[in-house]
């Protein structure tokens, strides 16, 4: 999924596929997926709920 919430085009896209979450550079489409376990990003993703960023 991509973020709708920037318009300068500097966001992250992730994936889930089964078994955890991969992350890239939107910027990048062709560049390296990152590999997430499941808990670590949704710990990151209520983190950035909480704060700014």
């Amino acid at each position: 999924m991509k973020s709708t919430y920037t318009d300068s085009g500097s966001c992250v896209e992730w994936a889930r596929p089964v078994g955890g979450v991969l992350v890239r550079d939107s910027k990048r489409p062709a560049g390296a997926r990152i590999p997430v376990q499941p808990a670590a990003w949704a710990a990151l993703v209520d983190w950035a709920k909480t704060h700014e960023v």
